[in-house]
């Protein structure tokens, strides 16, 4: 059976985010799958990494997260809200990320979920990342909304490319193993639209929200984000020159 776990950052339960991420269980659960729900606001998540997450604290020198949490994870120390958490990982085969884009990147709360819960160590090491991550095999999909207008999130928008702005949280799912699906948008969903606009957007939403089953239902069949593999890059880390580039974070020209 399949496990997929919803995965929420918005701190309005009446949003848009969290209808359409109630679209995305709903969804889920009409196909038998069985669903995990993360809602990092209503859990109140703390996003921040700190050593007063690992007591007792050492009595002299500097705190190193990636140690810490290794060491946690090797002692059964790990905070219990970050096991809660990482037992969802480990349970799910798709992963499914409802979020708006604010400030061009996701909420804080979502970038400290992946600073706390990718504990290094348990999750990922030197040895287990790319394409010899954990989590290989799995998917991931964000469903996304933008203030900006389609037009304006294009390659050529002057919000900027908002599947570009999406590259480091793919490539943070990318380290861990994930295959991470073409993002969805929604995009234009604001407060401020005029009076004789807010009927059509409404239907847009709602259009929106009906998509979701067979998005959900296709699943797997959905395109997926190119990235290189482990040996498309020589010893020393780089781009090998007769590789291809598929992002322009990694290229072959500056």
């Amino acid at each position: 059976m399949t496990t997929t776990l919803i995965v929420v950052a918005h701190p309005e339960i009446r949003s848009f985010n969290h209808a359409w991420a109630r679209a995305s269980a709903d969804a889920s659960l009409g196909l038998g799958h069985d669903v995990l729900w993360s809602d990092l606001n209503s859990m109140c998540f703390d996003p921040v990494e700190r050593a007063a997450h690992y007591p007792p604290a050492p009595g002299t020198g500097r705190f190193d997260p990636l140690k810490a949490q290794e060491a946690a994870s090797e002692s059964g120390r790990l905070p219990e809200d970050v096991l809660a958490e990482v037992e969802k990982l480990k349970k799910a085969d798709r992963v499914i990320f409802h979020f708006p884009l604010w400030w061009f990147a996701p909420p804080g709360i979502l970038k400290g979920w992946f600073d706390r819960v990718l504990v290094h160590g348990l999750l990922h090491d030197i040895d287990n990342r790319f394409d010899r991550g954990r989590f290989r095999g799995r998917k991931a999909l964000f469903c996304v909304t933008t203030g900006a207008s389609a037009e304006e999130s294009a390659h050529d928008g002057r919000e900027g490319n908002a599947r570009m702005l999406l590259w480091p949280t793919a490539m943070t799912l990318r380290y861990m193993g994930y295959t991470v699906l073409a993002p969805e948008f929604a995009h234009g969903v604001h407060g401020y639209h005029p009076e004789a606009e807010v009927a059509e957007f409404e239907d847009r939403l709602r259009a929106t929200l009906a998509r979701q089953n067979s998005l959900i239902a296709e699943f797997d069949k959905r395109s997926e984000i190119q990235f290189n593999e482990d040996t498309d890059f020589g010893p020393d880390g780089r781009l090998l020159p007769d590789r291809p580039s598929y992002s322009k974070f990694i290229r072959h020209q500056p």
